[in-house]
């Protein structure tokens, strides 16, 4: 909890990590838009308290060697890398000393949302590379969410080994070794097939859903949604409310799988 010290919190095998989407912009029909100011109010309370977060490199460290995290360590992360981070999100967390790992759909980079279902009036943007290596400058960090967004536990071998490599290869080629670490799964959905095959592909880490299976290529992540806006995101919490938040959490991470049938429609009936 936020009033308490971080020192007082039991230490963890691997740090828990969370997941923003959108911050800011404009009002969306789905969940994951949380408003500038609730991210801004957290980002400083949990600094205040005495969290602070880890670096990519730090967290796979924790994972590979089992090096005990240290109270209040957490892994910070948003998904699919909308531009407006770098006006809402990433200043903020230059103010308070945070790093972050925002994971790209890298066919979409520089260009607007068109692999989403439409929750908002006009179509989104994406960071483009300049933003991202400005960024990455000054000490955040950047990896796979794929390279289309695609569902990837709906599609062959071949499609799937595609998306993690071609990804892969792109960030490789613009950003370097670190930014080939790892992928965060479109939707939160793997499987065993899925996690072998990002193995091949050259991952180390891979997030999913809010469960994890113990490997390294199924970790665990809880997304913040619109409706989380106590000071401590529910992933952070270790008590009665942070697992009831967290079984919400993952309800509706579930219910994603809606946006994924509405794709498949929009697209005649092929898997995308």
């Amino acid at each position: 909890m936020i009033g308490r010290r971080a020192s007082l919190r039991p230490a963890l095998t691997i740090p828990p990590v969370i997941c923003y989407h959108r911050i800011g912009g404009p009002i969306e029909l789905g969940v994951t838009r949380v408003t500038r100011s609730v991210f801004a109010r957290q980002m400083h309370a949990l600094a205040r308290s005495g969290w602070h977060t880890v670096t990519l490199r730090e967290f796979a460290t924790h994972v590979q060697r089992r090096v005990p995290a240290s109270p209040g360590e957490f892994l910070l992360s948003f998904d699919d890398g909308y531009a407006s981070l770098a006006d809402t999100a990433y200043p903020v967390l230059a103010d308070v000393g945070f790093t972050a790992t925002t994971f790209l759909v890298t066919d979409f980079v520089g260009r607007t949302n068109t692999w989403d279902v439409r929750y908002t009036w006009r179509r989104l943007p994406h960071l483009d590379w300049d933003a991202i290596e400005r960024w990455r400058g000054r000490g955040l960090e950047f990896a796979s969410h794929t390279a289309s967004h695609a569902r990837l536990t709906w599609l062959p071998d071949e499609r799937i080994a595609d998306e993690l490599g071609r990804s892969r290869q792109t960030l490789l080629g613009r950003l370097g070794p670190d930014a080939g670490r790892a992928v965060a799964y479109p939707f939160g959905a793997r499987d065993e097939r899925v996690e072998r095959l990002a193995r091949a592909a050259g991952y180390e880490l891979g997030f999913g859903g809010v469960r994890a299976s113990g490997s390294a290529l199924a970790l665990a992540r809880v997304p913040v949604y619109v409706w989380d806006v106590g000071e401590t995101p529910v992933g952070l919490r270790r008590d009665a409310t942070g697992a009831l938040g967290r079984l919400v959490a993952s309800v509706a991470n579930r219910c994603a799988v809606g946006t994924s049938w509405m794709l498949k429609l929009r697209s005649g009936g092929v898997v995308v």
